[in-house]
């Protein structure tokens, strides 16, 4: 199972050409692709996408969001920002995510480093 970022799905969706999108389409046709809550937001927050794509995202089965997971999310932030790093909310709620289920994240962003740098978030990184 893999978890997949906003940035690897607009890869995805847009047609680019990458190790990430050939990785992301072949979990897609394993069925080993799992939805983090933030990136379904994010997704779903586009204007144009088309309705038969937001059906198949809203399909998709979702990271479950476990007991403490806000205060964890919250501590993970604080010790990349600690770090003079650059973490975003949306960033380490689907960091915390991935590190509370152990699921690989696949990206194109860099910014999740520091994530996998303080707390070892399995990346699966094109970038």
């Amino acid at each position: 199972m893999i978890a997949v970022d906003t940035s690897t799905w607009i890869a995805y969706l847009q047609g680019d050409r990458g190790e990430d999108v050939e990785l992301l389409d072949r979990a897609l046709q394993d069925r080993q692709v799992l939805m983090a809550p933030v990136v379904l937001t994010e997704v779903l927050s586009d204007p144009k996408l088309a309705p038969e794509v937001s059906r198949t995202f809203s399909e998709l089965p979702l990271i479950e969001v476990t007991p403490g997971y806000w205060q964890r999310a919250g501590k993970l932030r604080a010790k990349v920002l600690a770090e003079r790093r650059k973490a975003r909310l949306g960033d380490a709620l689907i960091a915390q995510s991935c590190i509370d289920r152990r699921i690989p994240l696949l990206t194109r962003d860099r910014d999740f480093q520091a994530f996998a740098d303080a707390a070892g978030l399995d990346l699966l990184a094109n970038f």
